[in-house]
Formats: C-alpha cells, structure tokens, sequence
C-alpha cells in the first residue's frame, strides 16, 4: 500500500504557505501487540495547529520541522494486533498527517454507530467539548442573557451558540460573510448576527445588536472585534477566552485595549481555558452532546475538501473564512 505523511517543512511567518509542508512517501509500518493499521477516512484541521507551528512555550509541545504534523482523525482498521479491535471498525483520536497510520489501540476511541464519523471530530469531539465547557464551565449562562459569540459560523461558534440557546439565551453571532449569518439566524436560531467584514463600525454594530449589553462573551477571534465587545460588557458579565484567531499569524505584538479597567468597573471576570483541562469530564460532555445531538437541538455544519492531497490548503483557508463550522480533509 503507498503511504506518505505530510511534513512540517519550515515554520511560518504570518500566513503559512504551501512552501511550509511538505509530501514525503513513507514504508508502511508495522504493526506490533496492542496496534492497529488505519486507513486514514478524514483528518481535522484547526486553528490552533498554527500555534504549534511556532517555537516557544505554549500550552502543547510544538511541532518539529521535518516531522509528521498530527491533528485528530478519523480511522478504519485494516490490521489489529489488538483483542478490543477488528478490521472494519471505525476510530477517532490523535493521528499523524498520514494516508495510513499505526496507533495504539488503547489511545482511540470507537465511533458510535449510527453516527456520522466526520461528527466526532465536530459537535461529538474535541470541538463540542470546546464549546460545551467553554461557555457552561466558565460562562454559567442563565435564561434571558445577552450572550455574544465571535467566530460563531466556525466549528466551536455555532455550537455555542445553540448552546446559549438551548439555555434560553439570547444570542448574537458575529461571522465573515452573508451566507454565514443567514446560516446562523435561519438555521441555527441565533437571534441577531453581525457580518464584520462589511461593518464599518463594528463598536456600533454590537452596540445596535446587545441593546441591553452583553452578559457573556465567548472569544474566538480577539483583535478588534473583542476590543469593541468589551466595551459593552454588563456588571457580572463572563468572558471565555477560548481563542485568538486574529492575531494566530501576526508578526508584531498585538497592541490594543487594556481590559483591566473595565472587568473591574463590572466586577467582569475572563478566563481562558484549554479543552485538555477537562479531560477527566470528557465523558460527561460528549453524553450530553450526544443526546442532544440525538434530539435534533443541536445541529452540525461541515467544510469537507478531498483528497489527501489537499490538507494543506484546507488548513491555510481556515484564516480566510473558507468554511462554514468544522472544516474537514476527506482523505480518501
């Protein structure tokens, strides 16, 4: 069977490039006690991979140039050396850019049938979670909020959002485009949305949609939009820091608002957080996912590129908006 890797070939400046990755062909591995061989059926990109592609201390080892990136995926087992495994069963868990990749059976996890596999790297993975312990750990919403979600038409976004909904919120979005809000209001029920991209005045344009402020701000963007959000923000409000995409490839510092003032005049709290921190609840969380995903309350979107070939730029486009929530490589 031919098999390659996708490499990281040099790290970024600004915005990666296709000149960063590199295609190399590889020898099939082999599979020892305990292992599986899977042919690779989707791999997830995702924004904080970037940061993994720069030196320094961070929250997850970075990558290495010249080794494998890895990211979590979705499997069907071709070899087992494993008593918990059989060839034809489907898997998910942290894999290498591969067309084929051995993992320890222990470190993966069965897709649940009668799922769609892609959803366990969306509304039914790390993703959900995400936005699951990011806005109830953090945020405790409560009926009748104000709860704002920037980057809401990307994977994390949209599932806060119907979160916030399902807890009797009401809820604003802000996303990158037309399509996206009608995809956020139509079928998401978010009940005021923002397009950033056409907003000259993005402070008015909050202040228009949270007449009465905002109670919750679940941060995916940072920069600007977070800025003017800030402003807006209520006595007691709650603020998730889940991420930054803005500013994932600026090369120069990010200069703006100073948040202290503020948070302490609405006796405001902010808080980032890493989903691995909740590692021991992960079950919890994908329970009640699951149920609700069962129920129809909560819905998914995909961006799905094929081919293998491809991944590169399916992880490059996130930083242009190209997708609507989870964007996926379908391998195969």
């Amino acid at each position: 069977m031919k098999n390659q890797e996708i490499r990281l070939a040099s790290r970024p400046t600004g915005l990666p490039t296709a000149d960063n990755f590199q295609f190399v062909d590889i020898e099939q591995p082999q599979v020892q006690d305990g292992e599986v061989l899977l042919r690779m059926l989707y791999l997830s990109v995702d924004p904080y991979l970037r940061g993994r592609m720069r030196e320094g201390k961070s929250y997850v080892a970075p990558f290495e140039v010249g080794k494998a990136i890895q990211s979590a995926g979705v499997g069907e087992v071709v070899e087992s050396r494993s008593p918990n495994l059989k060839p034809g069963d489907l898997v998910t868990g942290m894999m290498r850019w591969r067309q084929y990749e051995v993992a320890k059976a222990k470190d993966l996890i069965k897709v649940i049938p009668g799922v769609p596999p892609s959803a366990t790297l969306g509304v039914l993975g790390v993703t959900g979670l995400t936005a699951y312990f990011g806005l109830l750990d953090i945020c405790h919403p409560k009926e009748g909020e104000t709860v704002l979600v920037s980057g809401a038409a990307g994977a994390v976004g949209m599932t806060a959002c119907q979160i916030a909904k399902l807890k009797g919120c009401r809820v604003v979005g802000i996303a990158g485009s037309d399509q996206k809000t009608a995809y956020l209001r139509d079928e998401l029920g978010v009940d005021a949305t923002i397009n950033y991209k056409t907003t000259d005045d993005i402070f008015a344009a909050l202040r228009a949609a949270c007449p009465n402020g905002i109670d919750i701000y679940f941060d995916n963007v940072g920069g600007e939009v977070s800025d003017a959000a800030l402003r807006l923000i209520n006595t007691g409000a709650r603020i998730s820091l889940c991420g930054q995409i803005s500013i994932y490839n600026s090369t120069t510092p990010d200069i703006g608002l100073k948040p202290q003032s503020l948070l302490l005049i609405n006796r405001a709290m902010m808080k980032g957080f890493i989903i691995t921190d909740y590692g021991a609840r992960f079950a919890e969380g994908v329970t009640q996912l699951a149920q609700w995903f069962a129920a129809g309350k909560l819905k998914h979107a995909e961006s799905i590129i094929e081919g293998f070939e491809n991944t590169p730029r399916a992880f490059i486009g996130l930083f242009s908006g190209d997708n609507l929530g989870k964007q996926i490589v379908k391998v195969g």
